[in-house]
């Protein structure tokens, strides 16, 4: 089953009289239990495609599915409960609100779903080794403890889709080897999960590379 579908994507930026195609008719699909990695050369347009499949930016042609409903161009408000019920989705930075401890950060997750779970909220925390530091504010923490509490933020309603963009790019090696097994425990759940990455650990445990060249799909 695709739990997310993507048509003919088509993304242009604007800077005076210059045009930029970031996406050039990029299709692909996401099934239920697979992880799909997404790599390719920076300005690729991998950051844009991910925007676009979860709602936080809209394409200029084309369109995206999440469970067999349409979220493009659709009102913001409804572009966001999908996205709250579907998506887990983990940037490259600004994953935190600072002013929230790591153990607020994952229940505000929860509560934007609907999907309030005490007991959960310990369990994710002690999978990425952060329950000794729940209390801690984001600015208290270091870089990899950052990436792993965002990872939990971004898994704290259980997503039926992870979106992640370069999870690893800074982070030391035991942090990658702990996102990975995340990444391979919603695998075995029947989960989905798809990765902007450079990373040839986590392209090597994907079950589809999708190479981006230019907004196109290389090859097609």
């Amino acid at each position: 089953m695709h739990v997310l579908e993507a048509h003919e994507l088509y993304r242009f930026f604007h800077i005076g009289d210059d045009e930029t195609a970031a996406l050039r008719g990029v299709s692909f699909h996401l099934s239920a239990g697979e992880i799909v990695a997404l790599v390719g050369p920076s300005g690729s347009g991998k950051s844009t495609l991910l925007s676009c499949v979860t709602g936080l930016d809209e394409p200029d042609g084309g369109y995206v599915e999440v469970g067999g409903s349409r979220l493009t161009r659709r009102p913001e408000t409804e572009r966001t409960r999908i996205r709250a019920a579907s998506f887990g989705i983990l940037l490259q930075s600004g994953n935190l609100f600072g002013h929230l401890t790591v153990e607020q950060n994952l229940r505000l997750q929860m509560l934007l779903a609907g999907r309030s779970d005490e007991k959960r909220i310990a369990m994710l925390l002690e999978s990425v080794d952060l329950l000794h530091r729940a209390w801690a504010l984001p600015t208290e923490l270091s870089g990899g403890e950052v990436a792993r509490a965002g990872l939990a933020v971004a898994l704290a309603a259980n997503p039926p889709i992870l979106v992640a963009d370069e999870p690893t790019a800074e982070v030391d090696r035991d942090t990658e080897t702990r996102l990975i097994a995340q990444f391979e425990a919603r695998r075995q759940a029947g989960l989905a999960t798809l990765i902007a990455t450079h990373s040839k650990a986590l392209a090597h445990m994907a079950d589809r590379i999708i190479t981006l060249k230019d907004g196109r799909i290389d090859g097609e």
